[in-house]
């Protein structure tokens, strides 16, 4: 099935940053009460289709100009240390259905999210190489025959898994943006820094270099006008606990999010969301301070000429 939107397309038509969607699974998990496991919410999209297609709406009616599948569990590796007998090419498939069905006609993207193989926090993992190419492999595959505008790979922090995604996607001529997730000294969490991962991906075309999952705090640190020299966005974590508490709140209001957001806009983003501990209020926030900001910008400039 093919894409029906193009990521660059939509953003100089919009002639500002993109809005990205905020938490999903993280809603769906406190809302719903429902125990984590390596499928994290995936199953919802199963038993609780029409709970999916509503935050969809949620989010796009708040302003998203981009809306990420309930996918960040779905993957083959996931699906086998749960214990699930559940077809990952079904599951994606039923999650990019109901992103598709919440779209309707609208302009909106739809990312599909291709997370990491195992858990996102650790530097341990269980499977090889081999094992790793094949579990991405098949998920971008699946996701992408379903009907995703560009595949989101999140929250990834080992270069090993960077480096396997980006070429999947590459090879198979599959845009994408590749997301990464530091710890506290903007390391990756096994094979090195932000800049490393950097030299190695500048090399590509992604649509854009993506940071995700991480504190403001943290976020403060990087040298964004190194990272800008690639076009690049962000999504930074919302939550008042760690990134592994089972029921993540929120921690960061709208209002102090968008004061991060203020702080980086001279760095150009090309899309701007929020992660984890956030909800659709972050998402209008966001929407309504780019449209403030784009106002301003037109002002300025018909001041300059005149």
């Amino acid at each position: 099935m093919s894409s029906k939107f193009s990521f660059s397309e939509i953003h100089k038509k919009r002639k500002r940053p993109l809005v990205l969607d905020g938490a999903t699974g993280a809603i769906l998990q406190n809302d719903l009460n429902e125990p984590t496991s390596p499928l994290w919410t995936s199953e919802l999209t199963l038993t609780k289709p029409q709970k999916i297609i509503d935050l969809h709406k949620n989010y796009i009616n708040a302003g998203a100009d981009i809306i990420t599948t309930n996918t960040f569990g779905t993957n083959p590796t996931a699906i086998r240390l749960a214990g699930s007998d559940l077809d990952s090419k079904k599951l994606v498939g039923e999650s990019v259905k109901l992103a598709r069905e919440a779209r309707g006609d609208s302009e909106i993207l739809i990312a599909g999210s291709n997370p990491p193989a195992e858990d996102c926090y650790k530097q341990a993992r269980s499977i090889s190489e081999e094992e790793l190419y094949a579990n991405h492999e098949s998920h971008i595959d699946y996701l992408w025959e379903s009907g995703v505008d560009f595949i989101l790979n999140e929250t990834m922090s080992h270069f090993d898994e960077i480096r396997a995604v980006i070429r999947i996607c590459t090879l198979k001529n599959i845009p994408f943006i590749i997301s990464l997730y530091l710890d506290d000294d903007l390391e990756l969490l096994r094979g090195g820094t932000l800049f490393d991962s950097m030299v190695y991906i500048q090399e590509f075309a992604p649509i854009a270099l993506g940071i995700n999952c991480i504190s403001p705090a943290v976020f403060e640190k990087i040298d964004l006008q190194r990272v800008s020299k690639l076009k690049w966005g962000f999504y930074l974590n919302c939550g008042s606990g760690n990134v592994t508490d089972s029921v993540i709140d929120c921690g960061v209001s709208p209002p102090d999010y968008i004061k991060e957001v203020s702080k980086h806009m001279e760095y150009d983003p090309v899309f701007i969301g929020s992660c984890c501990g956030s909800n659709s209020s972050h998402t209008k926030a966001i929407k309504d301070y780019l449209d403030e900001y784009l106002f301003k910008l037109k002002l300025r400039l018909k001041s300059t000429l005149g």
